[in-house]
């Protein structure tokens, strides 16, 4: 079948197209013609005002399965993904039982290239996430797994982090980890500050933050090897990154919502506002913007973190910590736009998250295959309970209207388009 693409502008900095609007040709899962012509097609998507680009890639996103199948399965994920915009997505090891065998590995992987979005898996540091003993790292790179990380819980064992990265070397292997001291955070609800005292609940500082990032730059700069940091929200922890990178292996992301929120809309207690890292205040919003603008934050993803109602229907400090956020992550990224260039916003979401996990990158290019997402900035849309296709609701933004939609993903020769 033949889709025509009409009009879109091309952002893909390594696609002698890029920055051009033009007409671009689906033919049978791939590009088969990019020009100004009107090719002949079985359909033709009128994309005036669209952005096409590879297809869009999340560094982190929770999936229950296997064993916590009530809060997302894979096939839930797959179709959250797809309407959101992606067709890749690195999933981490925080399941029941946790991504620590090839067995493991290969069931998240079974027929990845027949999928209109793939399934990495990015397999756990340590023993069941629990930071007192290590994998088998080398057998689980093996198998397929394309990173390694104890995903929403730190490496807290100072040993073990350092193991990590001297073991990883062997294979040029890519350790990601989220930065936080658990014992600054025990008990935490939320960004410690003058309104987590106002509403009576026990703060989360950013220190928590900078003291562990303190400690695994100093760690990196010790043994050596690659260090991903997951989900910054502090200024220092940027200024930290930013210093770095300087002599340093070391990249770093943000969650697409977290330079957009600040802690004062926590005073309503919406539990779907509890995350961790917590929403901060103002000043650090600006400090993750510039880091986004001036290449600091490599990469920016999803924070999808899916719960069932009874995890998050509760009082605000028994709530779990996460929200939904694939399918408005378009919209988020419309929020950033206003300070932070397009060209500059998507490839964070597209080619610098393969890079980064040593994935083929996709290029917009005659006679390649078509991995591509086409979305529109401008249009609004209703994120309902018909819309959402997660299993779990745990979002700000659900019954709400949003700006930016995704009107077509494409990959394995599959594709999906908006009606």
């Amino acid at each position: 079948m033949k889709i025509l693409i009409q009009g879109a502008e091309i952002i893909d900095s390594a696609s002698s197209f890029h920055k051009k609007i033009k007409n671009v040709l689906v033919n049978n899962g791939r590009i088969s013609e990019i020009g100004d012509k009107a090719f002949s097609a079985d359909r033709t998507i009128k994309a005036d005002g669209m952005k096409l680009t590879t297809g869009w890639f999340d560094l982190s996103t929770f999936v229950g399965d296997p064993g916590l199948e009530q809060k997302e399965d894979l096939d839930s994920v797959s179709r959250a993904a797809a309407a959101g915009g992606f067709t890749g997505l690195a999933v981490l090891p925080n399941t029941s039982p946790c991504v620590q065998t090839k067995n493991e590995v290969s069931y998240l992987m079974r027929n990845n290239d027949t999928h209109l979005v793939q399934i990495y898996p990015l397999a756990a540091v340590t023993r069941n996430n629990k930071g007192e003993e290590l994998t088998e790292m080398l057998d689980l790179h093996a198998a397929g797994a394309v990173g390694f990380t104890d995903g929403l819980k730190p490496v807290w064992h100072t040993d073990i982090l350092l193991k990590s990265l001297q073991y990883l070397q062997k294979f040029n292997g890519l350790l990601i980890d989220h930065p936080e001291d658990t014992w600054l955070n025990l008990f935490g609800q939320m960004h410690e500050g003058i309104n987590s005292t106002m509403l009576g609940l026990k703060g989360m500082p950013r220190i928590a933050e900078d003291i562990a990032l303190l400690r695994n730059l100093e760690l990196l700069t010790y043994a050596g090897g690659r260090l991903h940091v997951s989900k910054l929200s502090s200024a220092k922890s940027v200024d930290l990154i930013r210093q770095a990178k300087k002599k340093l292996q070391v990249t770093c992301d943000v969650a697409a919502y977290q330079p957009l929120l600040d802690d004062s809309i926590l005073s309503g207690f919406d539990t779907n506002y509890k995350v961790n890292p917590p929403l901060r205040e103002k000043a650090d919003n600006d400090a993750l913007i510039k880091g986004l603008r001036d290449g600091t934050i490599d990469v920016i993803c999803s924070g999808h973190t899916p719960h069932e109602d009874e995890s998050k229907s509760l009082e605000f400090d028994h709530a779990d910590f996460g929200i939904i956020n694939l399918q408005t992550f378009g919209a988020n990224l419309v929020g950033l736009s206003n300070n932070v260039d397009w060209d500059v916003l998507l490839p964070k979401v597209t080619s610098n998250p393969r890079k980064l996990l040593g994935l083929e990158v996709p290029v917009i290019e005659e006679d390649t295959k078509a991995n591509l997402t086409l979305f529109d900035p401008a249009r609004t849309w209703a994120f309902d309970e018909k819309s959402n296709h997660s299993k779990s609701r745990n979002s700000p933004w659900l019954n709400t209207e949003v700006r930016g939609k995704v009107i077509a993903v494409f990959n394995n020769g599959r594709n999906r388009i908006e009606e």
